[in-house]
């Protein structure tokens, strides 16, 4: 099962997406994909605050956490079959794949669909959460709207392959999509 969760900044994404894992992964690790690349102390503390807090809210539960700032492909692929993943976030790859990467545009979505794929294929319930920072006023400079751009795609492709694609909104949960599948047929509910 892929999930798609997004929302705006401190919306509540992080907690709505591991309580989706947690619920998937029974008495089994969960798996953390960390797209965040550490680069200064600020970036650092946010992670270490982000850590914190996973622990204190899943308390009885074991995190796996792979680091995977640009080959999630890689990193999925690491996850044994059945297991249940946050990939924590678009946002974060979206940076790594546009400036700090040698590859293209086209070759960052190609590891996004192989990941997707490989997930699907070995029943990894896969949770992908992204910001939505599409809400702003347009920007002006054309590096902005190629991130955006890229982004925005990679949104509406992981909306399109996902079963179940959420936004939250100050904590809340909306539901834009669910298909659920029962006895081998696929039932939008």
């Amino acid at each position: 099962m892929i999930v798609f969760v997004s929302g705006g900044a401190r919306s509540g994404k992080s907690q709505i997406a591991e309580q989706r894992v947690v619920s998937a992964a029974g008495n089994s690790p969960c798996y953390y994909l960390a797209t965040a690349e550490v680069y200064d102390d600020e970036m650092d503390e946010r992670v270490a605050r982000h850590r914190q807090t996973r622990q204190e809210q899943w308390q009885n539960v074991q995190w796996k956490t792979i680091e995977a700032p640009l080959r999630i492909d890689q990193a999925i692929a690491k996850v044994p079959d059945g297991s249940a993943v946050l990939l924590d976030c678009l946002t974060l790859w979206t940076s790594q794949v546009l400036y700090a990467s040698e590859i293209s545009d086209e070759e960052g979505l190609a590891l996004l669909v192989d990941t997707l794929n490989d997930a699907r294929a070995r029943s990894v319930h896969l949770v992908i959460v992204s910001n939505d920072i599409n809400e702003a006023l347009p920007p002006t400079d054309a590096e902005t709207w190629r991130y955006l751009a890229f982004l925005q795609r990679a949104h509406h492709w992981v909306a399109a392959e996902a079963d179940t694609v959420l936004e939250i909104v100050a904590g809340s949960v909306l539901t834009w999509k669910d298909k659920q599948w029962k006895h081998g047929k696929e039932v939008s509910v």
